[in-house]
């Protein structure tokens, strides 16, 4: 007998991923995604210096869209971010002034983003990031598996903002050991949680978007109820055992039906209330262009190698690794990701892209 729906964090990919020149489709809110301020004037000064765009900020990124050109766009994910302070940069159409600077880490590869407010004398671009990136910070035990954690306070789960307790099982078996571990288990909106009865320090924290499958195995000890982390928290595989076979089939159930009741609309966690009225989904974003929807934006396109290249981090890295290049005869460093050797020597836009131009 078995649930298995997979893993929400599977395929939540605006929180963990920078992704440049994205569609207008991925600028929309994913389920549970909330969007939490709007500053339009706000320029990239990085990689399109001199552009106005506007900024959306949301519980999980912030995407930045030029308003001259739909296509030039950027998300970046809250889990990408090394680090968030204020620089002072030359802007094109600011001149000197303070900047919002953002280091950030995807795919073992940097980049630096710059924003600048084109409004003079309005801080909203700096509290409202820093803000949401320090709540996103702080809410991690909604998104994370959490083993032999302070959840507890005298055998009393400490619950998270937005967080309810469903249900509390006594005689839960943990069987993880030969022996196995007699304990508690809480089923909350959030999570699962179990600690063990003679050491609450031996607990699991267990949240929703990180449970692949919910089911029932048969095990040395019996049936058994099983819990399968996603593979990005460690594909941990979790035994349980209950008594008897009635209950430990109704706690499967009722576990499996919270979690695709939460798969359907996440809870993330990030709470950040600003001054501003909230802004309204359907006025942030721009008009679909059918051109740019129908020519979607691969990791082909000359533009998106263009647009990466744009943001690297600059400072001092490690020599990459030296290769023998066939094509031209001759030993050289490995060219990172994303890039080809056909792409460093171009200098115009290859020849399948200009004619796509033209169509």
């Amino acid at each position: 007998m078995s649930a298995t729906t997979g893993a929400a964090v599977d395929s939540i990919w605006e929180h963990r991923e920078v992704r440049f020149d994205i569609l207008l489709s991925q600028m929309k809110m994913r389920p549970g995604e909330v969007l939490i301020d709007k500053l339009d004037s706000i320029e990239d000064t990085k990689g399109n210096s001199g552009d106005r765009g506007r900024l959306l900020v949301t519980n999980l990124r912030i995407i930045w869209h030029s308003q001259t050109m739909q296509r030039v766009s950027l998300s970046v994910g809250y889990s990408c971010v090394l680090n968030i302070t204020t620089k002072t940069v030359n802007s094109k159409l600011r001149g000197l002034t303070e900047a919002l600077y953002l280091l950030t880490k995807c795919n073992h590869t940097r980049f630096e983003f710059i924003f600048t407010n084109l409004v003079p004398g309005n801080p909203r671009l700096f509290t409202s990031v820093i803000g949401v990136y320090k709540a996103f910070n702080s809410s991690k035990m909604y998104r994370e598996l959490k083993l032999r954690g302070a959840i507890l306070d005298t055998k009393n789960l400490k619950l998270l903002p937005m967080e309810e307790i469903v249900s509390t099982v006594n005689g839960v078996w943990n069987l993880s050991s030969d022996q196995g571990n007699l304990g508690t288990m809480i089923i909350t909106n959030v999570r699962v949680v179990w600690y063990a009865n003679m050491n609450d320090l031996f607990n699991i924290s267990i949240p929703y978007i990180q449970i692949a499958s919910v089911r029932l195995r048969e095990s040395k000890f019996g049936m058994a109820l099983v819990l399968e982390s996603s593979e990005l928290s460690g594909g941990y595989i979790l035994g349980f055992r209950i008594d008897p076979v009635e209950k430990l089939q109704e706690i499967q159930k009722e576990i499996a039906s919270l979690h695709k009741l939460y798969s359907s609309m996440p809870i993330f966690g990030i709470q950040y209330v600003t001054q501003e009225e909230p802004p309204n989904e359907t006025e942030v974003f721009p008009v679909p262009d059918t051109m740019d929807e129908i020519n979607e934006i691969d990791d082909d396109n000359y533009e998106t190698h263009d647009a990466f290249a744009a943001y690297l981090a600059e400072g001092p890295q490690k020599d990459r690794e030296v290769v023998f290049c066939r094509e031209l005869g001759v030993a050289m460093e490995k060219i990172k990701d994303g890039f080809t050797l056909e792409s460093l020597w171009s200098v115009l836009p290859p020849e399948p892209n200009k004619k796509a131009l033209l169509e």
